[in-house]
């Protein structure tokens, strides 16, 4: 399982790289991968972060991340021979990319583990706990994903909840917690990467809507995420593009996708006069 590198990056960073110039429309690339893209959430820290994810187009090798922060990032995948999943991920606070060489005092700690999540570690672009959950998402559905972060003296403990919509009930995934300095909930973004990168990827679209978000701040007061920010990574194409579509944003990467919002664009949606979702 590949986890995207451009993540770690802080949000000051990102911003930089989405700087960079694209080439031009002819310009022949060797990419091997379609770009990755993001949107930042202008919301301040908080202890709950919920998002709205609908899949518009995918193809093997897909990350749809809809509730990504500091330390870990949540969202669903299409892997191949038709294997769906949802996958909820939290990293080590050391550097590195073995997880082997990770001191158990500095490992991501499981807290909690619903019997039909599979819980490893990872490594190989930085290191941490990550979960999986075999479901077969569809095309069109809107799916429902929130993170919990608690405080826990000098470290922070994260809960993956995903809302079932055909038992209509929250599942909750996992419990990961990690060494944060006592940090809470903050950083909060969205992407859509290929970590198929075999060449042909680029060639194939990727869109979502992301959308409906709320984050609680620290006083408890709840947030509408209504505000936006585009980047990109380095990864020379311009087939990517971030709008307005009604009341959600639309991120998307690959094959004939214009781009007609430049990066570093913030892109935002009128306040919805609709109550807050039902959380676990």
């Amino acid at each position: 399982m590949k986890h995207t590198h451009s993540i770690l990056l802080s949000l000051s960073a990102v911003l930089c790289l989405a700087a960079a110039p694209a080439p031009a429309a002819d310009e022949p690339s060797a990419s091997r991968a379609a770009r990755s893209v993001h949107l930042w959430w202008d919301a301040s820290d908080g202890d709950l972060f919920y998002n709205e994810a609908t899949i518009q187009e995918s193809v093997p090798g897909s990350y749809f991340m809809a509730c990504g922060w500091n330390t870990g990032y949540f969202g669903i995948q299409e892997l191949g021979r038709g294997r769906k999943l949802v996958i909820f991920s939290v990293w080590d606070p050391t550097r590195g990319d073995n997880p082997n060489a990770v001191p158990d005092e500095q490992r991501v700690e499981v807290l909690h583990q619903d019997p039909d999540v599979q819980v490893s570690r990872f490594g190989g672009e930085g290191t941490g706990g990550k979960s999986l959950f075999d479901f077969d998402w569809q095309n069109g559905q809107a799916y429902r994903l929130m993170v919990r972060g608690e405080v826990q003296g000098e470290k922070t403990a994260y809960s993956g909840y995903f809302f079932l919509p055909g038992e209509n009930r929250w599942k909750h995934l996992v419990t990961f917690r990690t060494r944060t300095g006592g940090q809470p909930l903050k950083g909060y973004y969205s992407f859509v990467e290929d970590f198929r990168r075999d060449g042909r990827s680029p060639h194939e679209v990727r869109r979502a809507l992301f959308g409906h978000g709320w984050v609680r701040s620290l006083d408890g007061r709840w947030n509408a995420l209504t505000k936006a920010t585009f980047t990109a990574d380095r990864t020379p194409l311009d087939n990517i593009n971030a709008v307005l579509d009604g009341d959600r944003f639309s991120l998307a990467t690959g094959g004939e996708t214009k781009n007609t919002t430049p990066l570093r664009s913030n892109l935002e949606r009128a306040p919805l006069d609709v109550p807050l979702p039902d959380f676990p």
